[in-house]
């Protein structure tokens, strides 16, 4: 089963090769690279996906590629999140941004659970708990 990275943070000024390139290393174990640029100006959107033939991989080049420097920008890459529905190619999909009808009245509300209580982004739950866990452990030392 292949898995679809999403890139961000990319310069609009990078070209679609300068994108494959960092990627080379990888050319057995890619299945695509696509830089998603703007319909209307060409340009580099600030993003783009790279597919994979396997989880090992995808988790190696997170890894590898998360922070790194291209053009002067830390690079973010993370697993994309599956595409919603009547998903587009053409816009991220790591959940950004509050995209509402035109006219909606509806408040912008948190996804917890029906106690009210907050959820943390389960993507960085383990983070939070070690947080915490540091959090408790000055406290009680001081």
């Amino acid at each position: 089963m292949s898995v679809r990275l999403y890139v961000g943070n990319l310069s609009k000024d990078l070209q679609r090769q300068d994108f494959e390139n960092v990627f080379a290393d990888y050319g057995d174990d890619l299945v695509s690279v696509k830089l998603i640029s703007d319909k209307k100006t060409g340009k580099c959107r600030g993003f783009g996906f790279v597919t994979v033939k396997t989880d090992e991989k995808a988790d190696e080049i997170v890894s590898k590629f998360n922070g790194q420097m291209l053009e002067d920008s830390p690079l973010k890459v993370e697993k994309a999140l599956p595409r919603g529905k009547g998903g587009s190619e053409d816009r991220p999909e790591t959940g950004g941004g509050n995209k509402r009808s035109k006219g909606s009245k509806k408040s912008a509300t948190n996804s917890s659970g029906g106690d009210g209580t907050a959820q943390p982004d389960p993507r960085w739950a383990g983070e939070l708990e070690k947080l915490k866990q540091m959090l408790a452990a000055q406290t009680t030392s001081s």
